[in-house]
Protein backbone atom coordinates (compact mmCIF):
# COMPACT_ATOMS: atom_id res chain seq x y z
CA UNK A 1 0.00 0.00 0.00
CA UNK A 2 1.33 3.47 -0.89
CA UNK A 3 2.01 6.05 1.79
CA UNK A 4 -0.60 8.75 2.35
CA UNK A 5 0.56 12.36 2.46
CA UNK A 6 -1.26 15.00 4.52
CA UNK A 7 -0.95 18.51 5.85
CA UNK A 8 -0.61 18.05 9.60
CA UNK A 9 -3.17 20.80 10.11
CA UNK A 10 -5.85 18.50 8.68
CA UNK A 11 -5.08 15.87 11.31
CA UNK A 12 -4.78 17.94 14.51
CA UNK A 13 -6.89 20.57 16.28
CA UNK A 14 -6.30 23.39 18.77
CA UNK A 15 -7.46 22.91 22.36
CA UNK A 16 -8.18 25.99 24.46
CA UNK A 17 -10.18 24.91 27.51
CA UNK A 18 -9.20 27.17 30.43
CA UNK A 19 -9.00 26.45 34.15
CA UNK A 20 -11.78 29.02 34.64
CA UNK A 21 -13.39 27.26 37.61
CA UNK A 22 -10.03 26.68 39.33
CA UNK A 23 -10.66 22.95 39.22
CA UNK A 24 -6.90 22.39 38.91
CA UNK A 25 -4.41 23.68 41.45
CA UNK A 26 -0.73 24.60 41.66
CA UNK A 27 0.24 20.93 41.90
CA UNK A 28 -1.18 20.44 38.40
CA UNK A 29 0.87 23.23 36.79
CA UNK A 30 3.54 21.99 34.39
CA UNK A 31 6.29 23.47 32.29
CA UNK A 32 7.98 21.89 29.27
CA UNK A 33 11.60 21.03 28.59
CA UNK A 34 13.68 20.69 25.44
CA UNK A 35 13.88 16.98 26.32
CA UNK A 36 10.19 16.97 25.31
CA UNK A 37 8.73 16.07 28.68
CA UNK A 38 6.45 17.83 31.15
CA UNK A 39 8.30 19.12 34.21
CA UNK A 40 7.47 20.80 37.49
CA UNK A 41 7.21 24.51 36.81
CA UNK A 42 10.22 26.67 37.68
CA UNK A 43 8.23 29.91 37.56
CA UNK A 44 7.47 31.94 40.68
CA UNK A 45 3.75 31.24 41.07
CA UNK A 46 3.12 33.40 44.13
CA UNK A 47 -0.01 35.47 43.52
CA UNK A 48 -0.48 34.10 39.99
CA UNK A 49 -4.06 33.34 38.94
CA UNK A 50 -4.48 29.86 37.46
CA UNK A 51 -7.80 30.58 35.75
CA UNK A 52 -6.20 31.53 32.36
CA UNK A 53 -4.15 28.33 32.30
CA UNK A 54 -4.95 25.83 29.54
CA UNK A 55 -5.92 22.24 30.27
CA UNK A 56 -3.70 19.52 28.81
CA UNK A 57 -5.79 16.39 29.05
CA UNK A 58 -4.44 12.84 28.58
CA UNK A 59 -3.51 12.37 24.92
CA UNK A 60 -2.97 16.12 24.34
CA UNK A 61 0.20 17.86 23.14
CA UNK A 62 1.61 21.21 24.25
CA UNK A 63 4.46 23.29 22.88
CA UNK A 64 6.20 26.63 23.22
CA UNK A 65 6.20 28.66 20.02
CA UNK A 66 9.44 30.54 20.84
CA UNK A 67 12.45 28.63 19.49
CA UNK A 68 15.26 31.21 19.75
CA UNK A 69 17.92 30.64 22.42
CA UNK A 70 16.53 27.17 23.02
CA UNK A 71 19.44 24.86 22.26
CA UNK A 72 18.34 24.55 18.61
CA UNK A 73 15.32 22.55 19.74
CA UNK A 74 11.58 23.07 20.09
CA UNK A 75 10.02 22.68 23.52
CA UNK A 76 7.17 20.20 23.15
CA UNK A 77 5.60 17.37 25.16
CA UNK A 78 2.88 14.74 24.96
CA UNK A 79 0.69 13.88 27.94
CA UNK A 80 0.85 10.10 28.06
CA UNK A 81 -0.43 9.95 31.65
CA UNK A 82 -3.95 9.61 33.06
CA UNK A 83 -3.69 13.05 34.67
CA UNK A 84 -4.78 16.43 33.36
CA UNK A 85 -2.16 19.18 33.59
CA UNK A 86 -2.48 22.92 33.20
CA UNK A 87 0.03 25.07 31.33
CA UNK A 88 0.62 28.76 30.70
CA UNK A 89 -1.73 30.49 28.26
CA UNK A 90 1.36 31.37 26.19
CA UNK A 91 1.66 27.69 25.23
CA UNK A 92 -0.14 26.04 22.32
CA UNK A 93 -2.18 22.95 23.20
CA UNK A 94 -3.56 20.58 20.57
CA UNK A 95 -4.92 17.08 20.08
CA UNK A 96 -5.47 14.58 17.28
CA UNK A 97 -8.48 15.38 15.10
CA UNK A 98 -8.24 12.35 12.79
CA UNK A 99 -7.55 9.42 15.08
CA UNK A 100 -8.60 7.17 12.19
CA UNK A 101 -5.46 8.28 10.34
CA UNK A 102 -2.91 9.28 12.97
CA UNK A 103 -1.81 7.64 16.22
CA UNK A 104 -0.85 10.36 18.77
CA UNK A 105 2.09 8.33 20.08
CA UNK A 106 3.33 7.87 16.52
CA UNK A 107 3.15 11.65 16.07
CA UNK A 108 5.14 12.12 19.27
CA UNK A 109 7.84 9.81 17.86
CA UNK A 110 7.84 12.03 14.77
CA UNK A 111 8.32 15.12 16.96
CA UNK A 112 11.12 13.42 18.91
CA UNK A 113 13.43 13.28 15.91
CA UNK A 114 16.32 15.75 15.50
CA UNK A 115 14.96 16.34 11.99
CA UNK A 116 11.84 17.91 13.47
CA UNK A 117 13.90 20.15 15.75
CA UNK A 118 15.86 21.35 12.72
CA UNK A 119 12.68 21.84 10.69
CA UNK A 120 10.97 23.89 13.40
CA UNK A 121 14.05 26.08 13.90
CA UNK A 122 14.50 26.66 10.16
CA UNK A 123 10.83 27.59 9.78
CA UNK A 124 10.73 29.91 12.81
CA UNK A 125 10.23 33.59 12.11
CA UNK A 126 10.79 36.83 13.99
CA UNK A 127 13.35 39.47 14.94
CA UNK A 128 14.09 39.67 18.68
CA UNK A 129 12.34 36.31 19.19
CA UNK A 130 11.80 33.64 16.55
CA UNK A 131 8.62 31.61 16.78
CA UNK A 132 7.18 28.44 15.26
CA UNK A 133 3.50 29.28 15.47
CA UNK A 134 0.36 27.20 15.05
CA UNK A 135 0.10 27.99 11.33
CA UNK A 136 3.66 26.74 10.84
CA UNK A 137 2.80 23.53 12.68
CA UNK A 138 -0.27 22.99 10.54
CA UNK A 139 1.73 23.54 7.35
CA UNK A 140 3.91 20.47 7.94
CA UNK A 141 3.70 17.83 5.22
CA UNK A 142 3.64 14.38 6.79
CA UNK A 143 3.61 10.92 5.20
CA UNK A 144 1.74 8.24 7.12
CA UNK A 145 1.64 4.46 6.91
CA UNK A 146 -1.50 2.54 7.88
CA UNK A 147 -2.62 2.77 11.51
CA UNK A 148 -1.70 -0.87 12.10
CA UNK A 149 1.90 -0.16 11.06
CA UNK A 150 1.98 3.00 13.16
CA UNK A 151 0.84 0.96 16.16
CA UNK A 152 3.45 -1.73 15.51
CA UNK A 153 6.30 0.79 15.74
CA UNK A 154 4.70 2.62 18.66
CA UNK A 155 4.63 -0.70 20.51
CA UNK A 156 8.37 -1.14 19.89
CA UNK A 157 9.04 2.37 21.20
CA UNK A 158 6.85 1.88 24.29
CA UNK A 159 8.58 -1.42 25.11
CA UNK A 160 11.94 0.37 25.07
CA UNK A 161 10.57 3.16 27.27
CA UNK A 162 9.05 0.70 29.72
CA UNK A 163 12.37 -1.12 30.09
CA UNK A 164 14.12 2.19 30.76
CA UNK A 165 11.49 3.24 33.30
CA UNK A 166 11.77 -0.11 35.07
CA UNK A 167 15.52 0.46 35.33
CA UNK A 168 14.84 3.97 36.64
CA UNK A 169 12.51 2.66 39.35
CA UNK A 170 15.28 0.35 40.54
CA UNK A 171 17.57 3.37 40.54
CA UNK A 172 15.26 5.22 42.90
CA UNK A 173 15.25 2.21 45.24
CA UNK A 174 19.05 2.33 45.32
CA UNK A 175 18.93 6.06 46.06
CA UNK A 176 16.71 5.33 49.06
CA UNK A 177 19.33 2.90 50.32
CA UNK A 178 22.04 5.59 49.95
CA UNK A 179 19.93 8.20 51.70
CA UNK A 180 19.14 5.75 54.48
CA UNK A 181 22.84 5.03 55.03
CA UNK A 182 23.62 8.74 55.20
CA UNK A 183 20.78 9.65 57.57
CA UNK A 184 21.69 6.76 59.87
CA UNK A 185 25.29 7.95 59.85
CA UNK A 186 24.27 11.51 60.71
CA UNK A 187 22.31 10.26 63.73
CA UNK A 188 25.01 7.97 65.09
CA UNK A 189 28.27 9.78 64.28
CA UNK A 190 29.21 13.28 65.51
CA UNK A 191 30.10 15.75 62.77
CA UNK A 192 33.68 16.97 62.46
CA UNK A 193 35.12 19.91 60.54
CA UNK A 194 37.06 18.70 57.52
CA UNK A 195 39.75 21.41 57.81
CA UNK A 196 42.33 19.16 59.55
CA UNK A 197 41.95 16.54 56.81
CA UNK A 198 42.36 18.68 53.66
CA UNK A 199 45.20 20.82 52.27
CA UNK A 200 45.22 23.55 49.58
CA UNK A 201 47.36 23.10 46.45
CA UNK A 202 48.64 25.84 44.14
CA UNK A 203 50.85 24.31 41.46
CA UNK A 204 50.91 26.44 38.28
CA UNK A 205 51.34 25.26 34.70
CA UNK A 206 54.42 27.48 34.23
CA UNK A 207 56.21 25.11 31.83
CA UNK A 208 53.01 24.38 29.84
CA UNK A 209 53.55 20.68 30.47
CA UNK A 210 49.79 20.10 30.78
CA UNK A 211 47.65 20.99 27.78
CA UNK A 212 44.26 19.73 28.96
CA UNK A 213 42.18 22.70 30.17
CA UNK A 214 38.97 21.97 32.08
CA UNK A 215 36.07 23.82 33.62
CA UNK A 216 33.74 22.53 36.33
CA UNK A 217 29.96 22.24 36.00
CA UNK A 218 27.20 22.63 38.59
CA UNK A 219 26.63 18.89 38.05
CA UNK A 220 30.02 18.58 39.80
CA UNK A 221 31.97 17.24 36.86
CA UNK A 222 35.01 18.40 34.93
CA UNK A 223 34.18 19.57 31.40
CA UNK A 224 35.70 21.49 28.49
CA UNK A 225 35.63 25.19 29.39
CA UNK A 226 33.34 27.53 27.46
CA UNK A 227 36.16 30.02 27.22
CA UNK A 228 39.78 30.24 28.29
CA UNK A 229 39.85 33.00 30.90
CA UNK A 230 43.46 32.69 32.07
CA UNK A 231 46.89 32.58 30.49
CA UNK A 232 47.93 28.92 30.35
CA UNK A 233 51.14 29.45 32.33
CA UNK A 234 49.09 30.87 35.21
CA UNK A 235 46.51 28.06 35.21
CA UNK A 236 46.34 25.79 38.27
CA UNK A 237 47.19 22.12 37.91
CA UNK A 238 44.72 19.55 39.20
CA UNK A 239 46.33 16.15 39.71
CA UNK A 240 44.47 12.86 39.71
CA UNK A 241 42.98 12.44 43.20
CA UNK A 242 42.63 16.17 43.88
CA UNK A 243 39.56 18.41 44.15
CA UNK A 244 38.92 21.75 42.47
CA UNK A 245 36.08 24.21 42.78
CA UNK A 246 34.95 27.59 41.54
CA UNK A 247 35.08 29.93 44.53
CA UNK A 248 32.46 32.23 42.96
CA UNK A 249 28.91 31.08 43.74
CA UNK A 250 26.80 33.98 42.39
CA UNK A 251 24.69 33.37 39.28
CA UNK A 252 25.43 29.67 39.50
CA UNK A 253 21.99 28.14 39.85
CA UNK A 254 22.24 28.18 43.67
CA UNK A 255 24.92 25.50 43.42
CA UNK A 256 28.68 25.31 43.82
CA UNK A 257 30.83 23.96 41.00
CA UNK A 258 33.14 21.39 42.55
CA UNK A 259 34.61 18.14 41.22
CA UNK A 260 37.01 15.33 42.11
CA UNK A 261 39.67 14.53 39.51
CA UNK A 262 39.71 10.87 38.50
CA UNK A 263 41.08 11.32 34.97
CA UNK A 264 44.51 12.44 33.86
CA UNK A 265 46.02 15.67 35.20
CA UNK A 266 44.46 18.90 33.88
CA UNK A 267 44.57 22.65 34.42
CA UNK A 268 41.79 24.97 35.58
CA UNK A 269 41.40 28.72 35.93
CA UNK A 270 43.73 30.38 38.42
CA UNK A 271 40.60 31.73 40.13
CA UNK A 272 39.64 28.19 41.17
CA UNK A 273 40.65 26.56 44.44
CA UNK A 274 42.49 23.23 44.30
CA UNK A 275 42.93 20.97 47.33
CA UNK A 276 43.51 17.35 48.30
CA UNK A 277 42.97 14.97 51.20
CA UNK A 278 45.92 15.30 53.56
CA UNK A 279 44.86 12.53 55.96
CA UNK A 280 43.83 9.65 53.69
CA UNK A 281 43.89 7.22 56.60
CA UNK A 282 41.09 9.31 58.15
CA UNK A 283 39.05 10.49 55.15
CA UNK A 284 38.70 9.05 51.65
CA UNK A 285 38.00 11.41 48.70
CA UNK A 286 35.10 9.38 47.30
CA UNK A 287 33.27 9.66 50.61
CA UNK A 288 33.89 13.42 50.79
CA UNK A 289 32.71 13.89 47.20
CA UNK A 290 29.50 12.07 48.07
CA UNK A 291 28.76 14.79 50.63
CA UNK A 292 29.62 17.53 48.17
CA UNK A 293 26.99 16.18 45.77
CA UNK A 294 24.20 16.58 48.30
CA UNK A 295 21.77 19.51 47.95
CA UNK A 296 22.48 20.40 51.59
CA UNK A 297 26.07 21.23 50.72
CA UNK A 298 25.00 23.50 47.85
CA UNK A 299 22.71 25.38 50.21
CA UNK A 300 25.45 25.62 52.86
CA UNK A 301 28.03 26.91 50.37
CA UNK A 302 25.67 29.58 49.06
CA UNK A 303 24.68 30.67 52.56
CA UNK A 304 28.28 30.92 53.70
CA UNK A 305 29.51 32.76 50.59
CA UNK A 306 30.57 36.35 51.14
CA UNK A 307 31.05 39.39 48.93
CA UNK A 308 29.25 42.31 47.30
CA UNK A 309 28.93 42.18 43.49
CA UNK A 310 30.31 38.62 43.57
CA UNK A 311 30.09 36.18 46.45
CA UNK A 312 32.81 33.64 47.16
CA UNK A 313 33.13 30.41 49.13
CA UNK A 314 36.77 30.52 50.17
CA UNK A 315 39.00 27.67 51.29
CA UNK A 316 38.69 28.85 54.91
CA UNK A 317 34.92 28.37 54.53
CA UNK A 318 35.50 24.91 53.08
CA UNK A 319 37.57 23.99 56.14
CA UNK A 320 34.57 24.82 58.33
CA UNK A 321 32.35 22.23 56.62
CA UNK A 322 31.39 19.56 59.15
CA UNK A 323 30.42 15.99 58.24
CA UNK A 324 30.31 12.61 60.03
CA UNK A 325 33.71 10.92 59.64
CA UNK A 326 33.33 7.24 60.60
CA UNK A 327 35.87 4.44 60.28
CA UNK A 328 37.52 4.15 56.86
CA UNK A 329 35.83 0.78 56.20
CA UNK A 330 32.41 2.34 56.75
CA UNK A 331 33.33 5.30 54.53
CA UNK A 332 34.39 2.91 51.77
CA UNK A 333 31.21 0.83 52.04
CA UNK A 334 28.93 3.88 51.81
CA UNK A 335 30.99 5.44 49.01
CA UNK A 336 30.86 2.15 47.05
CA UNK A 337 27.05 2.05 47.27
CA UNK A 338 26.85 5.68 46.19
CA UNK A 339 29.28 4.98 43.33
CA UNK A 340 27.00 2.21 42.07
CA UNK A 341 24.05 4.60 42.24
CA UNK A 342 25.95 7.32 40.34
CA UNK A 343 27.07 4.86 37.65
CA UNK A 344 23.56 3.52 37.16
CA UNK A 345 22.20 7.06 37.03
CA UNK A 346 24.58 7.83 34.16
CA UNK A 347 23.54 4.61 32.41
CA UNK A 348 19.90 5.61 32.79
CA UNK A 349 20.57 8.97 31.12
CA UNK A 350 22.35 7.15 28.30
CA UNK A 351 19.38 4.81 27.90
CA UNK A 352 16.99 7.75 27.61
CA UNK A 353 19.22 9.41 25.01
CA UNK A 354 19.46 6.20 22.99
CA UNK A 355 15.70 5.67 23.07
CA UNK A 356 15.20 9.16 21.69
CA UNK A 357 17.81 8.34 19.05
CA UNK A 358 15.74 5.33 18.01
CA UNK A 359 12.76 7.50 16.99
CA UNK A 360 14.16 8.43 13.53
CA UNK A 361 14.93 4.75 12.87
CA UNK A 362 11.40 3.68 13.85
CA UNK A 363 9.74 6.36 11.75
CA UNK A 364 11.93 5.45 8.76
CA UNK A 365 11.21 1.75 9.29
CA UNK A 366 7.45 2.32 9.38
CA UNK A 367 7.53 4.32 6.16
CA UNK A 368 9.65 1.75 4.36
CA UNK A 369 7.40 -1.10 5.49
CA UNK A 370 4.38 0.60 3.91
CA UNK A 371 6.05 1.13 0.53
Amino acid sequence: MALSKYKLGNLIQLEDVRNSSNQYALSDVRGLSIQKVFIETKADMEGVSLTPYILVKPGFFAYVTVTSRNGEKITLAYNDTNNTYIVSSSYVVFSILRSDLLNPEYLFMYFNRPEFDRYSRFNSWGSARETFNWEDMCDIDIELPALSIQQKYVDIYKALVENQQCYERGLEDLKLVCDGYIEDLRRKTPCEKIGPYIAPKDKRNSDLSIRLAQGITIEKQFASPKQVAEVETNAKIVRRGQFAYNRATTRNGEKISIAYREGKDCVVSSAYQVFEIAEKNKLIPEYLMMWYKRAEFDRYARYMSKGSAHEFFEFDDMCEVAIPIPDIKIQRAIADVYSVYSTRKEINEQLKARIKGVCPILIKGSLEEEK
